[in-house]
């Protein structure tokens, strides 16, 4: 394989790593606007649940009747209990987004790594070029003087 032909392939990969990471970063971002929904969802059930029945009333107010304390009692308590199923689902989805962070981490250092042995090759590749032109020019330079001189 030739010099040009390594070149091209390396370039090739990078894009390919590139677009990866682009798709892991993507990826990210969905998954962070999931984890805000999830928290604002906990935000709101909790000050939903605090915010009603006895709890929730101005002091002084007159108590509820058994019946319409026992209601709202059961109300909290599936409220805490969704919000409760909201937490262990944010927890895991923010579990999941630490995996898809090590994944974006790992994508972009592959990325950068074969960037700098592109890098690498395209110098390599552009001192061969130089030198094999300055040899060129000196051999024209070299005939040009003994054809003078002759």
């Amino acid at each position: 394989m030739s010099k040009r032909e390594t070149i091209t392939s390396l370039d090739t990969l990078v894009r390919v790593r590139s677009t990866e990471v682009e798709r892991l970063q993507t990826a990210l971002a969905k998954k962070e606007a999931t984890r805000a929904r999830y928290q604002t969802s906990v935000d709101r059930l909790t000050a939903l649940a605090e915010g009603s029945g006895p709890s929730g009333q101005p002091a002084g107010a007159r108590p509820l009747s058994p019946a319409l304390a026992m209601n709202c009692g059961n109300y909290k308590q599936a409220v805490f209990a969704l919000a409760d199923t909201h937490r262990t689902d944010l927890q895991l989805h923010e579990a999941d987004m630490a995996v898809a962070q090590q994944n974006l981490a790992h994508a972009w250092t592959r990325r950068e790594l074969l960037g700098k042995v592109l890098e690498q090759h395209e110098v390599a590749y552009a001192r061969a070029q130089e030198r094999t032109q300055r040899k060129r020019e000196d051999e024209i330079a070299t005939q040009s003087w003994l054809a003078k001189n002759a």
